[in-house]
């Protein structure tokens, strides 16, 4: 059975008396396999899959590509966030004393249920075990170096927030995205608005790399991505999969002054800032 068909079911993967346990929500309860259940808000959460690898897409909706006046393109381009970069539900993201620009992204997650490898968009679907609202995270003060592989930008620690759990039997093609600042919402795209659907991404990254269970695909983000403050709560949202909740905290800077700093130019600015940017020599 496909990963869209019904019935619709969801794990989460919390740490319990100091083991990770995999749960079931029913309302505001989380079900222990054992019988026992306890209250979601007292939950710690863990990132429900271990992937070896996240894999994300650059450029993928429609009014993204408009925001930043981006030809249509053919076909897409990758780039890949180091699996240290994993976070789950309710955990903190670090903005780095001294940066600024610490951007969201809302995303849809896909989750790899079985060894994947050259596998037709057809079949792609058959081979997910499940979806997750993500974050791509972005500290956009690194735009100006890595030459698009985006490792220093979109790879620190903490940069890959997924959760709750892991959804299967929703049609995500059918769903929308939201993201949510402090309970306002600042995003919002349909699943349907991407350029290179999921099964496409699937089956072009499967023709030379084997996806294995719990690797993660991000799938892009819609227009409005912008920068987050210190304390602020940014909640992804899509129908059908839960809302991932996390909060920005402010961590010391790096000790050591190595490598390229963060900068604050009009490359920067320009996506940090989407539509808001207004360049240096304009004002």
């Amino acid at each position: 059975m496909s990963v869209l068909d019904g019935p619709r079911q969801e794990w989460r993967r919390i740490l319990h008396e100091g083991q990770p346990k995999w749960v079931h929500p029913e309302g505001d309860r989380l079900l222990l396999g054992d019988g026992r259940d306890l209250a979601d808000a007292d939950a710690t959460y863990l990132p429900p899959c271990d992937p070896t690898k996240i894999l994300c897409i650059h450029l993928n909706y429609d009014s993204r590509r408009v925001e930043f006046k981006a030809p249509m393109l053919d076909t897409p381009t990758y780039f890949q966030k180091p699996v240290t970069a994993l976070n789950s539900h309710r955990g903190v993201l670090c903005r780095p004393a001294g940066h600024k620009y610490l951007n969201y992204e809302g995303e849809v997650g896909v989750i790899i249920g079985k060894p994947m490898r050259n596998i037709s968009r057809e079949d792609a679907w058959d081979y997910i075990a499940g979806f997750a609202p993500a974050n791509d995270v972005g500290c956009q003060d690194y735009r100006d170096t890595d030459a698009g592989s985006m490792l220093r930008v979109k790879g620190q620690d903490g940069f890959c927030p997924i959760g709750p759990g892991i959804v299967s039997g929703v049609d995500i093609r059918k769903s929308t995205l939201r993201t949510y600042i402090n309970s306002k919402m600042v995003q919002e795209g349909a699943i349907s608005e991407m350029i290179f659907p999921i099964d496409y991404i699937l089956a072009d990254l499967s023709r030379f790399i084997t996806l294995l269970p719990g690797d993660i695909i991000l799938s892009g983000t819609p227009k409005n991505s912008r920068p987050m403050n210190v304390g602020d709560l940014v909640e992804v949202e899509v129908s059908g999969l839960g809302r991932l909740s996390n909060k920005v905290v402010e961590a010391p800077a790096p000790v050591h002054k190595v490598g390229h700093q963060p900068t604050d130019t009009d490359s920067v600015r320009r996506v940090a800032l989407g539509s808001d940017w207004v360049r240096t020599d304009a004002r």
